[in-house]
């Protein structure tokens, strides 16, 4: 999932399980490349160390990795951005656990919980 700073999707591909984040990363970057041709600066984790090379070859973007320290817990805001959506998104009921056959299914689902999220928020 490829969120900007409000936590808004921009970009979701959901896969099976036995897909590596760091390669669901390089397909959501790459649908997240229809919409947006030039973004400034992308946030990652430190699992997607990866991505970082291959996004700057394939497309020249800026990926920076946000890091913890070592041995202790400090909240730090760009890490919290994605998983305060998948917050959000964990209120839909029907998201709790996963009954879809197929992968679209999941995706159509998800989209529909964050359209009923921004469509509350402009109530």
């Amino acid at each position: 999932m490829v969120v900007d700073t409000l936590g808004l999707v921009w970009s979701l591909v959901v896969t099976p399980a036995d897909v590596q984040d760091r390669d669901g990363a390089k397909l959501a970057l790459t649908e997240f490349r229809s919409a947006v041709k030039f973004p400034d600066l992308i946030w990652a984790d430190t699992a997607y160390r990866s991505v970082v090379g291959w996004a700057l070859v394939k497309w020249l973007w800026a990926v920076e990795i946000v890091t913890r320290p070592r041995g202790r817990f400090v909240l730090q805001k760009k890490r919290w951005i994605v998983e305060r959506t998948f917050g959000w998104l964990n209120r839909s009921r029907r998201l709790s656990k996963s009954f879809e056959r197929t992968v679209d299914c999941d995706e159509a689902f998800l989209r529909v919980a964050m359209i009923h999220l921004m469509v509350k928020r402009l109530a």
